[in-house]
């Protein structure tokens, strides 16, 4: 094959990767909503996108209840990472959405107990008429932002239980504080819509 020959099929190679590009970028604009928002799943389900990307004041409807994103703890645990946003619903109680993003979005609301008595360890645990057992133990390291309570980076101990298919109960001790006690729900992603602080201004 000529020199030349050889500069024509390279040419027409690269030329084609354009194409496929700009192809592929004009279906995923073709894919967001009128109001540049993206469909639910796809919002849920992407690193750019949805609960991974949450913001401080970001609003987020979780079924029919109204939350406010107050706060941001990241862990992470050797290869693996979760982030945890804390929500403020103006009733004074603490909630957060932890969001684990492995081979599938995982989403789980937390409502704190904090007058529960109980603490971690046992292979199953009795509370509010529901026996949990358990699931796994860790140690990670955080960094936290805007109002969360926390040191802005440590350490933090969790044991983690489950009942049933949705069910959570789980244990967080950050640095050398005591348990806090915290009950989930797994939720699905269809469940969340957020509205991000961007879309005030």
């Amino acid at each position: 094959m000529s020199g030349s020959a050889v500069y024509l099929v390279v040419a027409l190679a690269v030329l084609v990767a354009v194409v496929v590009v700009i192809i592929v970028r004009a279906r995923l604009r073709a894919a967001a909503r009128p109001d540049g928002t993206l469909p639910p799943g796809r919002a849920a389900g992407t690193p750019d996108d949805g609960p991974l990307r949450l913001t401080l004041g970001d609003r987020v409807r979780i079924q029919d209840r109204e939350y406010v994103v107050s706060g941001t703890v990241r862990l992470v645990e050797g290869d693996w990472s979760w982030v945890q946003h804390l929500l403020d619903d103006d009733s004074g109680t603490r909630h957060r959405l932890s969001v684990e993003d492995g081979p599938e979005l995982e989403l789980v609301l937390w409502t704190a107990e904090p007058g529960a008595t109980v603490t971690p360890g046992a292979p199953t645990i009795d509370l509010g008429g529901r026996r949990y057992t358990w699931a796994e133990t860790g140690q990670a390291r955080y960094t936290a932002t805007a109002e969360t309570g926390l040191p802005s980076a440590g350490t933090m101990r969790y044991h983690d239980y489950q009942s049933g298919g949705a069910a959570r109960l789980s244990f967080e001790a950050y640095g050398e504080e005591g348990w806090r006690v915290a009950r989930g729900d797994l939720l699905d992603p269809a469940d969340l819509t957020i509205h991000p602080t961007s879309e005030e201004h």
